[in-house]
Formats: structure tokens, sequence, C-alpha cells
């Protein structure tokens, strides 16, 4: 375990996103000095607006690809910083892309300039369309390099191989850790995942969407759980990577029924095309977190799924659900601003075509 004689300043790469802003919390909690640094791409800035004020918390809005002006002394460095969900990085695949790379390596540098541990969190799209279940962190995975998922999957992989590198010839002291899915209060309500889109159909008495028959599964860890376990993957000695993730398994098609339920919702189930190179399984293998972490998932699936829906009631009766709240040291995002006129410029070009196909 890492122990300090100071109060540890911990850096939180992302932390204005949904696991990175509870990551943020519970450092604070932990007696952290925290800053949080977000470009605000897919991160809100409603996500952390309750910590604005504390003298142990900072926002720092900046794009890791281009500066990360943090001055002082650096404990821990969590690498949280990346489009997560398909509808994103299917949006912005070059900026998910130099995040992985160009982002993660500018990190590293700055964790390693101060002598900061460093938590690499990557993901368990790693091991793409699986052909050993559960996943365990010795296979190698099985990924598309050029489908339209690889802009995620295949910057996570170079992230970790980076990590390794820096590791191996600077000894730099890193960990890798790889997140299943995760949810929980925050999530932002139009960012295409089955969770949100399920809980905000039932909420609205809309059609629950199903993509092919449903019988895919997932296994889906409260986030709680999961800070927790990056915490204590950062403040240990391991190097990993260890998997963090829920080994409670779900068909797709199960895990809706139980949202239509909780929500108290009549709303039914249709079926419709399965994407590209969607998994067919995903379970975690928490052996590795047991025995070097002492980590596993203590929340239930109902009691995590009551609490989510709770905060989402709450978020869809605002008028703009997305609540892009922002404090005035994000201002200027020139960064950002670009990536949304690259993103909106796709958008009108993909609107064109399909208008001239009409």
């Amino acid at each position: 375990m890492h122990r300090l004689d100071h109060t540890p300043h911990s850096v939180v790469l992302g932390g204005a996103g949904f696991v990175g802003s509870h990551l943020c919390d519970l450092l604070l909690s932990e007696g952290h000095q925290v800053t949080c640094v977000d470009s605000l791409v897919t991160g809100r800035a409603a996500n952390v607006e309750h910590l604005l004020g504390r003298s142990d918390f900072e926002f720092v809005a900046t794009d890791i690809r281009n500066d990360i002006p943090v001055d002082g002394p650096v404990d821990f460095v969590y690498n949280m910083a990346s489009p997560a969900s398909p509808k994103h990085y299917f949006e912005l695949p070059i900026l998910t892309l130099e995040t992985g790379s160009i982002g993660t390596q500018k990190a590293l540098d700055f964790a390693h300039a101060h002598g900061a541990r460093f938590l690499m969190a990557s993901t368990s799209e790693v091991y793409g369309e699986p052909e050993i279940h559960p996943q365990v962190e010795t296979y190698w995975g099985n990924v598309n390099p050029i489908g339209v998922r690889s802009v995620y999957d295949e910057a996570k992989r170079y992230s970790e191989a980076l990590v390794m590198a820096y590791r191996r010839e600077l000894d730099a002291d890193t960990v890798i850790v790889r997140i299943f899915n995760t949810y929980g209060p925050r999530m932002r309500p139009d960012d295409g995942r089955a969770l949100p889109a399920f809980i905000s159909q039932a909420l609205s008495g809309d059609p629950i969407t199903i993509h092919g028959d449903g019988s895919q599964t997932r296994s889906f860890c409260y986030v709680e759980d999961l800070v927790r376990g990056l915490y204590l993957a950062a403040t240990s000695g391991e190097c990993g990577p260890i998997n963090l993730g829920n080994p409670s398994e779900v068909s797709i098609k199960g895990f809706a029924a139980e949202v239509v339920e909780l929500c108290g919702s009549t709303s039914q189930m249709t079926f419709h095309p399965r994407p590209q190179d969607d998994p067919t399984v995903r379970r975690p293998d928490i052996t590795q977190a047991r025995k070097k972490l002492g980590w596993e998932p203590r929340v239930e699936r109902a009691d995590g799924l009551a609490r989510t829906i709770a905060y989402f009631r709450e978020e869809l009766s605002h008028p703009d659900p997305t609540r892009r709240v922002m404090p005035a040291a994000a201002a200027d995002r020139g960064p950002v601003r670009a990536a949304e006129r690259r993103a909106e410029t796709r958008t009108s070009r993909r609107n064109r075509r399909d208008a001239a196909r009409r």
C-alpha cells in the first residue's frame, strides 16, 4: 500500500465524467486533495458542481491531448479520460484514438515527471468478441482492428501497451485496470448505452429497444463498487492488468425486463439488428481483484438499479436532461469546440448524403 506522511494530491483526468466524478467524491472522502481535469466533450460540469468552492477540490478545463496545467506535488494520476459509450466514440473516432494515444502519453509524462503513481482505466473491450468465458486477464482478446468499435478498443489496447512500455523502460509506477460494464447515477440519459436507454424508455412508457434477440449477456457493476476498486488498485503495489466488474451475468433481454419492472412501466420490447462487433458475452473473472486488492462488488443489482432509476427520474424531469452547466473556469474550450465542430460537420454531411439518396 502507498502510505504518505502528507495530504495526498490526486489528479483525475476525465474527472467530470460519469465514473470520474464518483472517483473524485471517493478520493475527497479519503482525505485527498483532488484536481479534476476534463475537456467537457463527454463529461458534464454538473457532475462536479457540488464540489466547486471546496478548498480541497480544483476543476481544470483542458484537453489532455494538449496539456495538463496542474502545478505542485502530485501523488496519484487516474487516467479516466476517453469517450466511453459507442454513441460518443462513433461520433468522435479520431478524438477517441488521440485521447488513448497522445493523451495517454501526455498523462504518463505528467505522472512520471511528478513521481506519481499512474492508474490507467482500461476496458473489458480489449477482449473484443471473447473466445473464452469468463474473461481472465491473461486472455489476449479477439478484436476487429478495423471495425467501427476499433477506435475505442484499439485506443485502450494501445494505452495498455504504452503504460507497460513506460513501466519497463522508465520504471514508471503504474497499474492497469480493465473496467467492465458500470452503471449508476450521473450516467448521461443520451449516451446510447443499454442501461440509460432502457431506463429512459421505461420511465417514458416508450418501447424498449433491444438489439438482436437479447440473448447477448453483460455483467453490470454499480459505480460505487467500481471506484472503490480503482482506489484500492491505485493505492496497492500491483501493476495489473486487473479486471474490475461484477461477475453476476444477465442477458440483455432479462436486464431490460428487470428495468421495466423496477420502473413500474408497461413498456414493451422491440427488437432491432445488432450493431457490428457487438460482443456476445461479457463477464469478468475477478480472482485477481479478490486476491490482490481484497475487492469484490457489494451492491446487489436490484439495489443499484433502484438508486439509478431514482436519479433518472430526477434528471428527466428537467427541460434539458443533459444539464451541461459550465463553471467559469471552463469558459474557454478551444480544443473542445473544435472537436464539437468536427462532429457537427460530419453529422451535416451525413444528413446531406441521406437526403440525396431519398
